[in-house]
This record gives structure tokens, sequence and C-alpha cells, in this order.
């Protein structure tokens, strides 16, 4: 039997959710799938400059797991700038943190910022949320 999945917090969604080359759309081009976790991992390490440590906390993971989806998260990155793929953030093992819920003072968290709240999901599928 396989061990559970756990589920990541997350602090808010990205207002966008499809990233890649500014020309036009080609059919051709590969769509690379990064789950919210991974986004979320880019997000607190590299924008917000926190150790992996202290974003295993906020995410409620341990740190290797964030290590994990950090290192899958960056080649992803790497893959779409290199090789302009386009990348589209959907799914994952996710869930919002609550409103009552300490969010840690984000630097940038736009549920805040903008009033949004854990109904506001236009444009994500997949297995994340509450």
């Amino acid at each position: 039997m396989p061990r559970p999945r756990k589920w990541k917090k997350v602090c808010c969604l990205p207002e966008s959710n499809l990233y890649g080359p500014l020309n036009e759309f080609d059919k051709d081009r590969n769509i690379i799938k990064m789950t919210v976790e991974e986004y979320e991992t880019i997000r607190l390490i590299d924008l917000d400059g926190l150790m992996q440590e202290e974003c295993a906390e906020r995410m409620n993971v341990a740190r290797a797991t964030v290590q994990k989806i950090y290192n899958n998260a960056r080649t992803k990155l790497a893959d779409s700038l290199v090789n302009g793929n386009i990348i589209k953030i959907e799914g994952g093992d996710y869930k919002l943190y609550d409103e009552d819920e300490q969010v840690y003072g984000c630097k940038k968290c736009r549920r805040r910022r903008c009033g949004r709240n854990n109904n506001a999901r236009t444009g994500f599928h997949g297995h994340g949320g509450e």
C-alpha cells in the first residue's frame, strides 16, 4: 500500500499560471507542468530569500521534501528558459492557508494585498485545494 501524500501548505496562487516565450504561440512547443508547490518553493527560496529549512516550516513538510520539490522546479525553469518551452502552473498536492492561520507576513502576499481568498482559483485544476 503506497504511503499517503502529504498536503503542502501554500500561501497563495500565482496571478498567472502560464509562462513562456513572447513570440507567437508555436503548437509544437512543449508545455512543462509545474505544480503549485514547486512554484511556492521558487517564490519562498529565490524571491523571498528563505533557507530551505524555513521554506519547509512554512509548507509544513520536511526539508528533504522541499529540496526535492525545489530541484524539480529549477530543472523545469531551466528547460523553459534554455529550450523556449512553456510552463503551466497547475495541480499538485497543496492546501492554501486558511484565513485564520499564521501567514508568516509574506513579502508579496497577493491574497492579502489584493483581498483574495481561498475561493479565488480561476484557471487552476487538479488535486490542490481544500
